[in-house]
């Protein structure tokens, strides 16, 4: 079972700077114990998210995207809205889950606009994109992923 780690970030795509999220991201796949699949920077761009999601949701073996950045109020920040147009079912807990953690470090955690859900058997979760907040984040719903992963594999049976 793998994991794919995509940063979206216009100013990362372009060289500027090192991708600190998506390191995050991919040390929080290892911690719960899958394996990272692949790890994709691409810029702010619908199209272009839209199309890496669904490329992975496709790649045999990967049962979890990881996405890093787009998830505010800007009008560049558009990764909620690809995210949506791939998954074929809500996940309204967890992203309700890293947003309740991030209450206790800020007051604009009501700002993140980050989504999760599934398409096919892959879990998709948007994660906004500063490594402090993917940190409290994935603190939040860590426990849960391997379980949910397990759901969506066949590993264990539906309650």
């Amino acid at each position: 079972m793998g994991a794919a780690i995509v940063t979206i970030s216009t100013s990362k795509a372009a060289g500027e700077g090192e991708d600190e999220s998506g390191a995050q991201l991919a040390a929080l796949a290892e911690r719960i114990g899958v394996e990272i699949a692949g790890r994709e920077l691409i810029a702010d761009d619908r199209g272009a998210i839209e199309a890496c999601l669904r490329r992975w949701v496709a790649t045999e073996g990967c049962a979890l995207v990881l996405t890093s950045g787009g998830t505010g109020l800007a009008p560049s920040d558009v990764t909620p809205e690809a995210t949506r147009a791939v998954i074929e079912r809500d996940a309204p807990g967890i992203a309700e889950a890293m947003r309740a953690a991030s209450r206790a470090h800020t007051r604009h955690w009501m700002l993140s606009r980050g989504v999760a859900g599934v398409a096919g058997t892959t879990l998709i979760v948007n994660f906004p994109g500063s490594p402090r907040s993917i940190a409290q984040a994935g603190e939040a719903i860590a426990e849960a992923l391997p379980h949910a992963l397990e759901l969506l594999t066949g590993g264990v049976s539906a309650h």
